[in-house]
């Protein structure tokens, strides 16, 4: 199972306060449809204005990037800029 780590602000929004997530899946998607079963809602703010590493690789548009069975996935706000 991925290591699905949660910054601090969304833990503690819609995760009860967990940081921390084991959790299956091959996709992005897979690890976001998971954490939606257990935190029902928490979905529809990790879809939009949310940066995902993989492994410690940043990806901008991670919906369907694969993920390792012991990968380190962590979602964090996006930051823009111009």
């Amino acid at each position: 199972m991925a290591r699905v780590i949660l910054s601090r602000s969304f833990a503690d929004l819609y995760a009860k306060g967990q940081v921390e997530h084991e959790v299956p899946g091959l996709k992005v998607r897979h690890l976001v449809r998971t954490l939606d079963e257990r935190f029902p809602g928490i979905a529809k703010h990790l879809e939009n204005g949310v940066a995902v590493a993989i492994d410690g690789v940043l990806h901008q548009n991670a919906w369907l990037e694969e993920v390792g069975l012991d990968s380190e996935v962590c979602f964090m706000p996006a930051i823009e800029g111009g």
